[in-house]
C-alpha cells in the first residue's frame, strides 16, 4: 500500500510552536541588541561631550593667557569675589577674554575686554558669567549668565604642595596665612549623566615672567 503523503496535524502544530519559539527567541535577541546599543551610544556621546567642554574650557582659558591678552607677569587666572546676582557675592574663578567669544550672544554688537567667571550651581550645572569692561554700567550691572552644560555636578580644585611633591585636591579655595584666595593649578569637573561619572581636569595656565611654555 502506498503511504499518503502530507503531514498530519500534530505534525504541523508541533512545526508551528518551533517557528514560534524561535521567532520569539529572535525578536528577544534583536531587542536586547538594540537596548545595549542604545547604551552604548548614551555612553559614548557623554564622554564626547564631557570632552569636548574640557577642551573647550582649556582652549579659552590658554588665549586669555596669551600675549597680548596679558601682559608678562600679570595674573590671568585668579580666584576673585564676584557679586553674580544683586545681593549674591561668591569666591569664583575668573579669566578675561580681550577678543570675547564665539559662544557669548550679545544683545547688540560684540564687545572685547570680557570678564568671566565659572560657577557651579546646584540643580542647574556649570555655569559661565560674562561681562565687558566696556560697558556702561559695568559696575552696576550683574554679570549675564550662560549655562555651559547641565551635567557637571561638581568643581573641586587641585593644588601642588611643593614641599611634599604632591597634588591635593579641594572642595573650596585655599587662603593663604595673610588671608588671600589662592588660585589652584588645576580644576576637577565631574560630569553626571543617570549612573554614569566622568572626572576631567582642566589646567590653569599660571604663568610668570615670559612668555607661557606651550
Amino acid at each position: 500500500m502506498k503511504r499518503r503523503g502530507g503531514f498530519t496535524l500534530m505534525e504541523l502544530m508541533v512545526a508551528l510552536a518551533l517557528v514560534a519559539m524561535v521567532l520569539i527567541g529572535l525578536n528577544s535577541f534583536i531587542f536586547s541588541m538594540s537596548e545595549l546599543w542604545g547604551r552604548g551610544r548614551d555612553w559614548r556621546l557623554f564622554d564626547q561631550h564631557a570632552r569636548a567642554v574640557t577642551r573647550f574650557l582649556e582652549r579659552e582659558l590658554r588665549v586669555a593667557s596669551l600675549p597680548p591678552a596679558v601682559a608678562s607677569g600679570q595674573a590671568s587666572v585668579e580666584v576673585r569675589e564676584v557679586e553674580v546676582q544683586f545681593g549674591r557675592r561668591e569666591e569664583l574663578l575668573t579669566f578675561g577674554l580681550r577678543e570675547g567669544s564665539r559662544i557669548l550672544e550679545w544683545p547688540e554688537r560684540p564687545l572685547p575686554d570680557v570678564w568671566c567667571a565659572l560657577e557651579v550651581r546646584r540643580g542647574e550645572g556649570l555655569v559661565l558669567y560674562w561681562q565687558s569692561a566696556l560697558e556702561e554700567r559695568f559696575d552696576d550691572d550683574p554679570p549675564r549668565e550662560m549655562v555651559l552644560t547641565p551635567l557637571v555636578t561638581e568643581i573641586a580644585y587641585d593644588y601642588f604642595d611643593a614641599e611634599f611633591n604632591r597634588w591635593e585636591t579641594e572642595d573650596a579655595f585655599r587662603t593663604s596665612d595673610d588671608r588671600e584666595l589662592e588660585t589652584p593649578s588645576r580644576i576637577r569637573l565631574t560630569f553626571t549623566y543617570r549612573d554614569e561619572t566622568i572626572v576631567t581636569v582642566v589646567p590653569l595656565p599660571l604663568f610668570g615672567e615670559g612668555l607661557p611654555p606651550f
